[in-house]
């Protein structure tokens, strides 16, 4: 069951929208500037890879951690250490002497990146609403869409491109002093309290309507399927959009007869139909509840899927990718809304760094595969896969939006009344981070 948050602060509103345009920035700066990167360091273009791979590894590890970290360092500490993580390393790129150094920092800013990934939604999930989650997932695609412009006006001016780097260090390095400056307010404050033990089931039941703080083992998390399902079903929607952003433009060029300047424009055209759906959605999601519009989605992107998969003109897969694109757009979000009416509070921070680390899986593996499998059969394979992968994400969210969380006794703590009365009282339930 889901419960209507409290309005958020506007601050604390403002500095998650920045923290989420920060999270867009430094991946999108290296597209325009590796080439000139690659001729200072005068290293092949596919030694990129390096680069890639490093960040994903740091991205992957902290955003599973900081999921099984948050109840013990806090979100604004976490948020700040994290953003100032990320600021040094970016540093590092703008100062770089070889290749080797540039990798490094690249690992430190996966590490950093994937930490303030996985809090803010994690803090997101409870304190922001349907709208205010669809938009901020929309405010990192303005990250993606803004790193681009601040290396091309680094270049355009005849300035190195370590300069870009260095500016949107600079950037990070003021969000970082905003996110110390607050430490405080992104606290989630739970009173002296005492604890009994109930089941995994009573800890979900009790944790929304009392005040109870739940107190669950690592290994209880791990053990619920709706935790893995959950986790799966991130990375096939991210699998999902990523493939269908990677591989449309050679569908509809060398599958759909359509001239490069064309179908370039048809790509931008699913990216935005991406960022205008988060917009659009938001405000549905807000007034029709998050369950129908995800499921509403779920089955667009299927639909987007199979106009892609037919054979036919271009038009038809064009308006395929759109469909997919404005369809796909609040599922992200709306999926970490709802984690914890999958898995219960008591477990939602650490399956949403399960979840925010199987994305960057799925966004890594599926469609390099894909890739394998183009190069070997025909791009035409594109639709199908597409198909497949929505259908499964359609599955594992049925099942694990009707499969209740069970788990073995946790400790949950209710807070003392005056009267001597250990059962009631309004506490905000967290996990211990045992």
């Amino acid at each position: 069951m889901s419960t209507t948050p409290p309005r958020p602060r506007a601050s604390l509103l403002l500095l998650a929208y920045l923290g989420f345009v920060s999270l867009g920035l430094p991946d999108s700066l290296l597209g325009v500037g590796w080439p000139s990167i690659r001729a200072d360091f005068d290293v092949p273009t596919e030694a990129v890879g390096w680069v890639l791979t490093a960040g994903t590894v740091g991205y992957l590890t902290s955003s599973v951690l900081a999921g099984f970290t948050l109840a013990r360092v806090g979100v604004g500490v976490l948020l700040a250490g994290s953003t100032l993580l990320a600021s040094l390393a970016l540093t590092g790129y703008s100062v770089s002497p070889t290749l080797a150094v540039l990798v490094g920092c690249a690992l430190l800013v996966g590490l950093g990146s994937g930490a303030v990934d996985s809090g803010l939604n994690a803090y997101a999930a409870g304190a922001f609403g349907p709208r205010h989650m669809n938009w901020l997932h929309a405010f990192f695609g303005l990250g993606v869409a803004i790193g681009p412009l601040i290396m091309t006006g680094v270049l355009s001016a005849g300035l190195a491109w370590r300069w870009g780097y260095g500016i949107v260090a600079a950037a990070q390095l003021v969000l970082a002093i905003a996110f110390a400056l607050t430490v405080r307010a992104w606290q989630r404050d739970v009173p002296a309290a005492t604890a009994v033990d109930v089941t995994g089931t009573e800890a979900a039941a009790i944790a929304p309507t009392a005040s109870a703080v739940v107190r669950v083992p690592v290994r209880e998390t791990l053990r619920l399927p709706a935790v893995w399902s959950g986790t799966l079903a991130f990375a096939l929607y991210v699998a999902i959009e990523v493939s269908a952003g990677l591989w449309a433009f050679l569908l509809l060029t060398e599958g759909r007869g359509l001239s490069a300047a064309v179908a370039g424009g048809c790509v931008s055209a699913y990216w935005g139909s991406l960022f205008v759906g988060r917009i659009v959605q938001g405000v549905v999601a807000e007034r029709l509840g998050s369950s129908l519009v995800l499921r509403a989605s779920l089955a667009g992107m299927a639909v987007g899927a199979v106009l892609i998969a037919i054979p036919g003109p271009a038009a038809l897969a064009v308006l395929g990718l759109v469909v997919v694109g404005f369809a796909a757009a609040p599922v992200f979000p709306l999926l970490t809304l709802t984690t914890a009416d999958r898995v219960g509070p008591a477990h939602t921070d650490r399956a949403i760094g399960l979840q925010i680390g199987a994305s960057g899986i799925g966004a890594a593996l599926v469609p390099a595969g894909l890739g394998v499998l183009i190069s070997n059969a025909s791009v035409e394979v594109l639709g199908s896969a597409l198909v497949v992968l929505a259908l499964g994400l359609i599955a594992l969210y049925e099942w694990g939006a009707r499969r209740p969380s069970v788990g073995r006794p946790a400790a949950v703590v209710l807070p003392a009344q005056p009267d001597g009365d250990q059962t009631s009282g309004p506490v905000r339930p967290v996990v211990d981070g045992r």
